[in-house]
């Protein structure tokens, strides 16, 4: 589909390497952080192969090395400028071309402009806007799970603020990759309840905001296109609640709901190969973009997945017929999966077939055993309000109970189940509730995760009877008179990102409910563009011979609280069907076990979730500012950061290990605990410094190195340095 982030952000980090190396041999230094950056998008050889002698960790011991230059390519966090200050002091370098993922901190960059010592060897000083990890060509994560809590949490509204702003920044950093100055609009639910409707409305002015003072300060941005000026949307996790719950039968999103895969630095499966023989192995398989068999089935439905894969290896065998015999069975999973054992000739292409035909197995094999079949059929019609013939349906009470009887059905299925009859209902009395939790055996807790979705907007609860019920109209309404395909009813709903790009396309998304920062000067331009679109489609022979200018459109949709597989997949399809490239970013993927687990942790302590930044303040290792046990005849004067040394002769006392991938801590708000959105409504968008240049707030811990480091500017040259 053209442009791939993956690519960009490769291109982008290799480019600088080779520019800044031109043919001399240096050293590149990383940190935890920028290491998974780099590694997620570059090979190592791809490093390597442009003049750099070796990869070093700042956190870890390492040879002196004053005859080589470094390049540093860092995060702009407090330690990692502490652990570079010791190395500068040290002069471990010979210079030092310093690289950062994301805006330092003016009081960080400060330190290093006032040092004596560090300033004669900073032969470079740049910024490239790269802490984002790009997970497909058209899906970004920030890999961050926690946001949830922090947006949706009635007890982190001291986060929210600080958490936005490093949202706004992550955001910024994506379009400046794209090359995208877009016009911003943002999620505004009709007659919302629920405390959180505001957060879409604040976040997209932090964007706005970012990306003006991105603008101000860098005059070739954006550069020069033909392509239509960009458009960015803000919604969030409220906007489609059914989303995350439905059972989705295209093949990743079925994967990953059904099948035990591992998400963290890679997205892996854990299966074995050639069982039954000798050579049997366990491995840890990659899925993602390299992988040509994942990326060209990812999107189908299952039941086309399994027929490409089986068609794929008959064809391999029709072109190797030595490998089978007359008597071979090649329209059978199973009998496929025991062919793939017996090619060991073929490793790669074997390994990529056996891991996706055991998958698609695996995944028929719970479809069938836990009665998706059944279950199916009446998630779709408590998710889009119509059954098969696309009338109102009927009696879904007795169907949902009947299956929730069924002992085939899982514990987390019968779950699912209610919640979504819940949100079709608009709620329920308490009562109703403890009976439906009863019937399917479900402990009472549960109810806890039924009530935490009133905070995303959810109406699950009703105050009694005689309460009014609320028949809002949907954001989306489907159109009763469309056809449906006869082998679609399992597939009948769509998520409420597909329906909102298709209108925004077609320049009829409504601007009450998805308003602009910034409104046009134009308020027809939305129809103009919509009608402009076939327009930018080329005929087939225009492209005949030659290299067709990339001039669509570009989308970005940042779903705030974590997207679902599905809704990546709607962006994909619009993206084609209309000519535009979409672009999903997200704090991270969900799952429906891990959205029901994040809903249920919004009633827990805030201090059971361990979100990172309120971790302690993470620190430099202590072996960077040792120093060789010489004597000067004179003492020293303390290194930034000598807190952390150990004591002279003694021992380093015992200390809590500092959890990995912790940032700085966050602000403490005393008093009652008040919705995250509280804080949202009243805080004021233009006070204080920009984005990215407010100073963090210190935690206790940091004031042992304050005073260090004001008694090294006092001992400079035995002055009071200004």
């Amino acid at each position: 589909m053209g442009v791939s982030l993956i690519q960009e952000q490769h291109d982008i980090l290799v480019n600088k390497i080779k520019n800044i190396t031109a043919g001399d041999w240096k050293v590149l230094v990383v940190d935890q952080t920028s290491k998974k950056i780099i590694d997620n998008v570059a090979k190592e050889d791809d490093i390597l192969n442009h003049n750099i002698a070796n990869i070093e960790r700042i956190e870890e011991r390492r040879e002196m090395n004053p005859t080589m230059d470094a390049i540093y390519l860092l995060s702009p966090e407090p330690h990692i400028v502490d652990c570079l200050v010791a190395d500068l002091d040290r002069r471990r370098y010979r210079r030092a071309f310093l690289v950062w993922t994301a805006v330092l901190d003016p009081q960080l960059r400060k330190r290093l402009d006032s040092s004596p010592t560090a300033r004669p060897q900073i032969a470079g000083f740049e910024t490239l806007s790269v802490h984002y990890y790009p997970r497909e060509s058209h899906l970004v994560t920030f890999r961050d799970p926690w946001s949830f809590p922090i947006l949706y949490h009635p007890s982190c509204n001291g986060l929210v603020k600080r958490h936005m702003e490093d949202l706004a920044q992550k955001i910024t950093a994506l379009c400046v990759t794209l090359g995208e100055y877009p016009k911003v609009r943002y999620y505004r639910p009709r007659n919302a309840t629920h405390e959180a409707s505001v957060l879409c409305t604040h976040l997209a002015r932090f964007i706005s905001q970012e990306l003006d003072e991105y603008a101000q300060w860098n005059a070739n941005f954006p550069p020069p296109s033909s392509r239509p000026q960009g458009v960015l949307i803000v919604t969030d996790r409220s906007m489609d609640l059914m989303a995350p719950l439905i059972h989705e039968f295209t093949y990743q999103a079925m994967a990953h709901d059904l099948l035990p895969i591992k998400e963290g630095d890679k997205t892996t499966f854990h299966m074995k190969f050639n069982e039954g023989t000798p050579e049997v192995e366990e491995k840890d398989i990659e899925l993602s973009d390299k992988d040509k068999v994942w990326v060209d089935n990812r999107h189908k439905h299952m039941k086309d997945t399994i027929d490409k894969l089986m068609a794929d290896f008959r064809k391999f065998l029709d072109q190797n017929p030595h490998f089978t015999n007359s008597n071979s069975d090649t329209t059978s999973i199973n009998a496929i999966k025991d062919m793939m054992a017996g090619l060991p000739q073929f490793t790669e292409m074997k390994q990529s077939y056996s891991l996706h035909i055991t998958m698609a197995q695996e995944c028929m094999d719970i479809f069938q055993r836990h009665k998706l079949a059944d279950i199916s059929p009446l998630e779709q019609s408590l998710a889009t309000g119509l059954d098969e013939d696309n009338r109102k349906p009927k009696n879904l009470l007795d169907s949902v109970v009947r299956l929730l009887d069924d002992e085939a059905v899982s514990q987390s299925d019968r779950l699912r189940l209610i919640i979504m009859y819940l949100l079709y209902r608009g709620g329920v009395i308490h009562e109703d509730v403890k009976r439906l939790l009863a019937h399917a055996s479900l402990p009472p807790q549960d109810g806890e995760i039924i009530v935490n979705l009133e905070q995303l907007g959810g109406r699950t609860i009703r105050g009694g009877l005689k309460e009014p019920k609320r028949d809002d109209l949907p954001l989306f309404p489907i159109d009763p008179k469309a056809p449906i395909p006869e082998d679609n009813y399992m597939s009948r709903y769509s998520p409420a990102v597909k329906h909102m790009l298709d209108n925004l396309c077609r320049g009829a998304l409504d601007q009450t409910v998805f308003p602009y920062v910034k409104p046009p000067l134009d308020p027809n331009e939305d129809a103009l563009i919509g009608q402009g679109s076939l327009r930018a489609a080329k005929p087939s022979w225009a492209g005949a011979g030659r290299r067709v200018a990339d001039n669509r459109q570009r989308i970005i949709v940042f779903m705030a609280g974590g997207a679902t597989f599905s809704e990546s997949r709607a962006c994909y399809e619009v993206g084609s069907a209309m000519n535009r490239d979409i672009f999903l970013a997200t704090s991270h993927m969900l799952t429906p076990q891990l959205f029901v687990r994040q809903i249920a942790d919004l009633s827990v302590d805030k201090r059971r979730l361990d979100i990172p930044m309120e971790r302690p303040t993470q620190t430099a290792p202590a072996h960077l500012f040792e120093r060789p046990a010489r004597p000067m005849g004179a003492t020293p004067t303390p290194p930034q950061g000598s807190a952390s040394r150990p004591p002279p002769g003694g021992q380093q006392p015992q200390r809590r290990p500092v959890p990995q991938g912790g940032l700085p801590a966050g602000p403490r708000m005393g008093g009652p605990s008040m919705p995250p959105t509280q804080q949202m409504a009243g805080m004021s968008l233009n006070a204080g410094p920009p984005v990215g240049q407010e100073q963090r707030p210190s935690s206790g811990s940091e004031k042992p190195q304050k005073l260090e480091k004001e008694k090294k500017r006092r001992n400079f040259l035995g002055m009071k340095k200004t």
